[in-house]
């Protein structure tokens, strides 16, 4: 290897490869993507899922990112291995029905050992080993004929290492994952099955080729057959080849993280990788500072605000074992405000919006351990009442509950009861806070299995739609359409009829029906047959390009080879949810002009009559900025401002001054921009 190569390089280096080689390079999704299977964005292919699933059809047949990931299941590990960090970013690339096993295995090979002069990644072919599923034959043969390995260098390893599926029914296959061999100084010759230490894992080619109708564990699973095309999808930590290139020990000292320890190095006069005494201690506390810093810039980048529970607890979590961290290595006084900038300014090589939407961050991020600051001082009183309690009756154990108390009431970390007890001379019983915390994981755990949704079985949809091609959507254009039914369906099977009394489902050729999406419901009216009427009960798009109404059949017996449907929306409904969006519109333009323009919509809901607008602030409104923020909203309504819209690409609209919505999805080549005032209220609308 020549030279070490940035992060930022790396990255630039793995998308140029594949969009010389035919790929469209995809803009990382946001880390809060809609999925209800997911809390974050914990993959590389995530975003692709409904391509590999068969809910959409891909825009593309090859593509290429680097995605942003959060996976915050072991954060109690991080810091104290090389392999546990909450943030990380997964170079990727991606092929629908189009190359397979040896074009994969071709495209990875030119990248890791290309020449860096050439924009590859320099690494020795002579420290390469790769593992394939014992019986593939097929890889096994291209790893020999595109990248002359030798057989000693091609290790079989079971279902567990190299069987990829999603852990639900779905799509999956085998891998072949590449290594390289750190060296003898990092542990035993022999390979991956050997040493995973000294030989890295770098990338995982995944050869998605079978549908599974049952998965009870990663090496459990029943195959229903094959896949209708071969797919591609690979996953390259970066992070960890970052630290191969750059000559590191661990993913903690690479350029985008370890400039946050230098920083906490100084401030707080203790050495990172100092021997003897607290040096271990003090390095796995360096290192979690260095990563949560980093993870929680990012979740507040992507709209996140600290919160009790769901994507806000983690934030607050992160942030909160950051600044703690910081106070054991000694330094008491605010941390963030002296680490986050340094993270911002490595980050921001990669992800502009970092710097662009630095105020709201930092305005985030500064508030939250202000009062988390404010918590350890009245989490201190309460231990203090508890110790002294404690002396009192003679005793000289904390009980767990008093301990768990303190960390769930109060925010008080555990660890901090342990130092603070010890100092105190008496001990915590940990096991009984242990059961407590266990018992409150098993319930949050129960209630996560209850809420979590499965993947829709849109088989039937996707049918439809490939046999029709997508719904004509007219409701920007009208409110009536004569239109043909499709397919009629009941509980998600094909029904040749509907009749007086049933509730199904209808697919039109066309449609005025609004679909519910960008925070608007669906709209009512009626469906006119011969001889009878359907109610519209809903409307929705189960995959992109189809929309399918949901009705009550009033009177009537329709039958699926109907030949002409007369479809009406209900003008006032329209005319009501038209109202509640604009005014939606409007309140998010009051909120900026008062609060300023960190005040971000996270989320709304607009029907006839009513309007709802979540957004993240860090304190209750006072009544005077409620008042302002009404004033500002009727004197717009007052003045009559113009409502326009136009389309135009994403980058355009950015230029135009729109606002974009975190956690929401826009088409690059085509979005609507919705305007009221002009610059006042500039939009993206979904």
């Amino acid at each position: 290897m020549s030279e070490h190569l940035s992060s930022a390089e790396i990255r630039n280096r793995f998308l140029a490869h594949f969009e010389g080689r035919g790929h469209t390079v995809v803009p990382s999704a946001s880390l809060l993507l809609d999925d209800p299977n997911l809390l974050f964005v914990n993959a590389g292919m995530v975003p692709f899922k409904p391509y590999f699933l068969g809910q959409e059809t891909p825009p593309f047949k090859r593509a290429t990112s680097v995605q942003k990931c959060v996976r915050t299941l072991d954060i109690e590990e991080v810091g104290k291995t090389t392999r546990h960090g909450t943030f990380f970013q997964m170079n990727g690339n991606f092929s629908f029905g189009d190359y397979f096993k040896e074009g994969a295995i071709q495209y990875a090979w030119e990248l890791v050992t290309g020449d860096q002069a050439s924009g590859g990644l320099g690494f020795d072919p002579d420290r390469i080993w790769v593992t394939v599923l014992p019986g593939d034959d097929e890889a096994r043969h291209f790893w020999k004929s595109v990248a002359g390995l030798p057989d000693e260098r091609i290790q079989p390893r079971g279902l567990k290492d190299n069987y990829w599926n999603m852990g639900v029914p779905g799509p999956g296959g085998p891998c072949s994952e590449i290594y390289v061999d750190r060296g003898p100084e990092f542990g035993p010759d022999g390979g991956p099955d050997a040493d995973e230490d000294r030989f890295l894992e770098i990338w995982n080619l995944v050869f998605m080729q079978e549908e599974l109708s049952a998965v009870r564990a990663k090496d459990d699973f029943d195959i229903a057959g094959p896949l209708p095309s071969k797919n591609i999808d690979t996953g390259m930590g970066l992070e960890r080849v970052a630290y191969l290139l750059q000559g590191k020990q661990n993913m903690y000292e690479i350029d985008t993280v370890f400039p946050v320890i230098e920083r906490a190095m100084e401030l707080s006069g203790k050495k990172y990788g100092a021997a003897g005494g607290d040096g271990h201690v003090d390095d796995v506390r360096f290192r979690v500072v260095a990563d949560h810093v980093r993870s929680s810039l990012m979740l507040i980048g992507d709209g996140v605000t600290p919160g009790n529970e769901g994507r806000g607890y983690v934030l607050r979590r992160l942030l909160r074992r950051a600044v703690r961290n910081m106070r054991l290595l000694g330094y008491q006084d605010p941390a963030l405000p002296e680490l986050l900038p340094v993270s911002r300014d490595k980050m921001g090589e990669s992800y502009p919006e970092l710097v662009s939407g630095w105020d709201r961050i930092a305005q985030v991020a500064y508030a939250e351990e202000e009062a988390f600051r404010k918590t350890l001082q009245a989490g201190t009183q309460i231990f203090d009442l508890a110790a002294g309690d404690v002396k009192t009756s003679g005793a000289t154990t904390i009980p767990g509950d008093k301990a768990f108390a303190l960390h769930d009431t109060y925010g008080f970390p555990i660890d901090l009861t342990l130092e603070m007890a010890a100092e105190a001379g008496l001990s915590v019983d940990e096991p009984g806070f242990r059961q407590l915390m266990a018992e409150q994981r098993e319930r949050a755990k129960a209630d996560a299995r209850a809420k979590k949704g499965q993947h829709a079985d849109t088989g039937v949809y996707r049918g439809i739609l490939d046999a029709n091609g997508p719904t004509e959507w007219l409701a920007y254009e009208t409110l009536e359409t004569e239109s043909r039914p499709l397919a009629l369906l009941r509980e998600g099977a094909a029904v040749r009829t509907l009749a007086t009394g049933d509730v199904g489902e209808v697919v039109l050729d066309r449609t005025p029906f609004y679909a519910e999406s960008g925070g608007q419901v669906a709209d009512a009216g009626v469906i006119e047959f011969e001889g009878g009427k359907l109610e519209v009960l809903d409307v929705q798009r189960p995959v992109r390009g189809l929309v399918v109404h949901q009705v009550r059949v009033v009177d009537g017996e329709l039958p699926a080879d109907a030949r002409l449907l007369h479809a009406k929306v209900d003008p006032e409904w329209r005319t009501g949810a038209r109202q509640a969006h604009s005014g939606t519109h409007i309140v998010h333009a009051a909120l900026r002009e008062v609060l300023g323009p960190t005040a971000l919509q996270s989320g709304s809901f607009n029907r006839p009559g009513y309007l709802r607008l979540d957004f993240g602030w860090l304190n209750a409104l006072t009544p005077e900025q409620v008042h302002e923020i009404e004033q500002v909203s009727n004197n717009a309504l007052r003045a009559d401002l113009p409502v326009g819209w136009q389309y135009m690409t994403l980058g355009e609209a950015k230029d135009w001054g729109a606002i974009a919505l975190f956690g929401e999805t826009y088409d690059d080549r085509s979005v609507r921009v919705v305007e009221i005032g002009g610059p006042w209220s500039r939009e993206l609308c979904g």
